[in-house]
């Protein structure tokens, strides 16, 4: 991805997430992840795709277990039980 791609996806993202909190990192080597983050939170790589001259970009995010909050407790029906 050059730095064009990255100022409009990243413009993209803060549009439609609604938090300018989204940064897409220029990558430190000429190979190197683009990396997404909010803030200073790693979130994943953004990935630029050109297949049959149609040009995509595609987010991987990968979270971690330890990063979620605790299980909530299970639902019937969808009515928390007590």
């Amino acid at each position: 991805m050059d730095r064009s791609d990255i100022a409009r996806v990243q413009a993209y993202l803060r549009k439609t997430l609604g938090s300018d909190l989204i940064h897409i990192d220029v990558p430190k080597s000429a190979n190197g992840p683009v990396e997404l983050r909010a803030g200073r939170e790693f979130l994943g790589t953004v990935h630029r795709d050109e297949e049959d001259g149609e040009i995509s970009f595609s987010v991987h995010m990968t979270i971690l277990e330890e990063d979620l909050p605790a299980a909530a407790p299970p639902t019937v029906s969808g009515v928390k039980r007590r």
